[in-house]
């Protein structure tokens, strides 16, 4: 049997942790390669300038809210759980891009995609409070609507309803080629 001391131990988890981070949060197994976190991979065959398949899920609140009702809007669709460390290390600066562009038309609608996800998402807003709105999807019938299996998944959907765009992995969403991008739908 093969012995690993503390030093080695330690060495294993820390990158294991940060292949987590690099290459997001699974939550089926897969043995493709979705991309780099920083990467914006073209989203599956048909989706990128159709339009968003609409849906309707439940909000912390309670309240029914279908992504139709944010026609005319240019909208974050986010796939996160709060097990998933990438997907809690990107929501502050999703936050912020919130409050720089919801008035000018930015919505972010972040799906909870975990079984439990009412009570998880009550604790971690306890904690950690954003504005933007939180959707529960407990059964995963969105998450495979839009095939989603690695998170955080996104998709930035234009004021016509349309997927202009299928983002994999963390990120800062006050940064780089994908801020341009919203920057600019945004001021359209």
């Amino acid at each position: 049997m093969l012995k690993i001391g503390s030093k080695g131990l330690g060495l294993v988890l820390a990158c294991v942790f940060a292949g987590v981070l690099l290459a997001g949060c699974n939550n089926e197994s897969s043995s493709e390669k979705e991309g780099e976190a920083q990467a914006a991979p073209a989203a599956p065959a048909g989706m990128i300038g159709l339009p968003a398949p609409d849906f309707t899920l439940t909000d912390m609140q309670g309240q029914q809210v279908s992504l139709s009702q944010f026609r005319g809007k240019i909208v974050i669709l986010n796939f996160w759980a709060t097990w998933c460390p990438p997907c809690v290390e990107e929501m502050p600066s999703m936050e912020q891009l919130y409050r720089e562009f919801k008035d000018k038309d930015l919505v972010v609608l972040a799906v909870n995609v975990e079984s439990s996800g009412q009570e998880a998402v009550g604790e971690f807003l306890a904690k950690k409070p954003y504005s933007f709105k939180i959707l529960l999807d407990p059964d995963a019938e969105i998450q495979n609507t839009y095939g989603v299996f690695r998170l955080p998944e996104s998709f930035l959907i234009d004021r016509n309803g349309i997927v202009v765009e299928k983002v994999i992995g963390g990120r800062n969403w006050r940064l780089g080629d994908l801020y341009e991008k919203i920057s600019f739908l945004v001021k359209g």
